[in-house]
């Protein structure tokens, strides 16, 4: 008896092997809290293949040996996809999948009905396979601890940290305050950098924002060259380069700047005015929700990281032929669902502070200049240029129409800030270690679109080099009467590996303009 209540352990270890695997490889992006659904999911698949294993087998050693089975072909599939995409980057996923997956079937029922056959009771082997299962899920969870232990002395995730500026607000002269909409469009490159990089010019849609009195910031950088840093810096209106110290320039670990984009200075502030703080998630996890505002608008899906477990399985391409789950779709859908949901907040009678995260013109291409859906095997027939430029005119176009209505259906004229958290990297390759840019493509991934309607103020205070530093240091010292203070609109780089460790360039940007 003792012997058989064991016999089932190796495949519960082995399902719950790749999540735990993954979170330990990526615990410096992902809280743990995110760990659970997808640990659920696989345990759920292996619960569920036992009671049919066993009307198989009748026998508990082959219903164990078969489960584990079940698990290593279920979730290797991905990785043995991805192994042959590299080999043959010219064949389309489509053919890949149409041959592996008869392929790994075929053997997983092959494998199965061996076992059935053999007249061993593999008591030996479900031994070894406790044990091999069991080191697995001991060392990831070694590693997940020994960095727990390293890091938790210096976990500076609160938003004061190195916040000693202390500001008061004077009583607005308004009866009523406007809203205020924070619109952040993913890697949006800049007029100057859609020109000289992409011989595209943006200058009707310029125009338009300057006939709507707006003030586009024709010199403006990003501050820091990723989003998380970026979005940091810009809603607690700080330069954050003191991370360096704080966390150490060799550190891997993203979540204390992913704390800032939670609970940041900006949302405090203007809570503290009255105002209803409305956010509006993008399918990154950062940014997906936030527990502290008052609405949240989302289509919600599976996280990041749960998306990233199930990828590796052999359900995705099943799911995904049928209809079911297909990332592509969703991203079209939450772009459209996002500008839908923007234009319908002016109805909102309370002042509102909107925060939207928009995923366009970011990658994967979904959309064609004309707002229709792109499959990837669409988006591979395309160039690079035509994607990325496709969706700058398709996202041209929504802005055009949301900003008219934001504009026509509020009582009061609203604050309507449009900008881009981060440009384009050097011609779409995500990853591009910036440390070794020449300064061209430093200019290419740190010009961005900086586009600011403050109604009813004097806004002679913005200047073209203005950064998103600066953006609600001005906005709070028109509207509320702060006096605080311009900081230097510098630029920094760093890479995924040194996230901390920044590099000023903002000399290297002056020959943009």
């Amino acid at each position: 008896m003792s012997s058989k209540r064991w016999q089932l352990l190796h495949p519960i270890l082995f399902a719950l092997f790749p999540a735990i695997f993954l979170f330990a490889h990526n615990i410096n992006q992902v809280p743990i809290v995110e760990v659970l659904p997808p640990v659920v999911f696989s345990l759920c698949l292996v619960v569920a293949t036992l009671l049919p294993l066993w009307l198989f087998f009748r026998d508990i050693a082959k219903v164990g040996l078969g489960a584990s089975i079940f698990v290593v072909f279920l979730f290797g599939y991905g990785h043995i996809f991805l192994a042959i995409t590299r080999l043959l980057p010219l064949c389309s996923n489509y053919r890949i999948h149409s041959v592996l997956m008869p392929v790994m079937v075929c053997g997983l029922v092959c494998s199965e009905l061996l076992i059935k056959k053999a007249r061993r009771h593999f008591i030996t082997t479900t031994k070894v396979l406790n044990i091999v299962s069991s080191a697995l899920i001991v060392i990831s969870l070694t590693n997940i601890a020994v960095y727990k232990l390293r890091t938790f002395a210096r976990r500076n995730y609160a938003i004061n940290t190195e916040n000693t500026e202390t500001y008061t607000a004077a009583p607005s002269a308004s009866s009523r305050l406007p809203d205020i909409y924070y619109i952040i469009l993913d890697r949006y490159s800049s007029a100057a950098s859609l020109k000289e990089f992409y011989d595209f010019d943006d200058s009707e849609f310029v125009d338009f924002l300057a006939r709507r009195g707006f003030y586009v910031a024709s010199q403006s950088h990003a501050n820091y060259s990723c989003t998380a840093l970026s979005l940091a810096s810009s809603l607690n209106m700080k330069h954050i380069t003191y991370l360096g110290k704080t966390e150490g320039e060799k550190t891997d670990n993203w979540l204390p700047a992913y704390s800032m984009l939670t609970d940041y200075r900006v949302w405090r502030f203007l809570k503290s005015k009255g105002y209803k703080f409305v956010h509006l998630g993008s399918e990154w996890d950062p940014t997906s929700r936030n527990k502290y505002a008052d609405m949240s608008f989302n289509l919600f899906g599976a996280s990041e990281f749960a998306l990233a477990v199930y990828k590796t399985t052999m359900l995705r391409p099943i799911t995904r032929l049928l209809g079911i789950t297909d990332p592509y779709m969703e991203r079209y859908k939450r772009v459209q669902y996002q500008f839908e949901a923007l234009s319908t907040l002016p109805a909102i009678k309370d002042p509102t502070f909107v925060f939207a995260h928009i995923l366009v013109p970011h990658e994967p291409y979904t959309f064609d200049e004309n707002g229709n859906f792109l499959s990837p095997e669409q988006a591979d027939k395309r160039s690079y240029r035509e994607n990325f430029l496709g969706q700058i005119i398709f996202v041209n176009a929504k802005l055009k129409a949301l900003i008219t209505k934001l504009q026509a259906d509020c009582d009061i004229q609203p604050i309507i800030v449009v900008q881009s958290d981060e440009g384009q990297y050097p011609q779409g390759q995500y990853g591009f270690d910036l440390e070794l840019a020449s300064d061209a493509q430093i200019r290419e991934k740190m010009g961005i679109l900086n586009a600011y309607y403050l109604p009813d103020v004097n806004s002679n205070v913005l200047y073209p080099s203005i950064t998103p530093v600066n953006s609600f240091r001005v906005i709070f010292n028109l509207y509320f009467g702060t006096e605080l203070e311009l900081l230097p609109d510098d630029s920094y780089i760093s890479s995924n590996t040194h996230i901390y460790r920044f590099i000023n360039v903002t000399d290297k940007l002056k020959s943009d303009n």
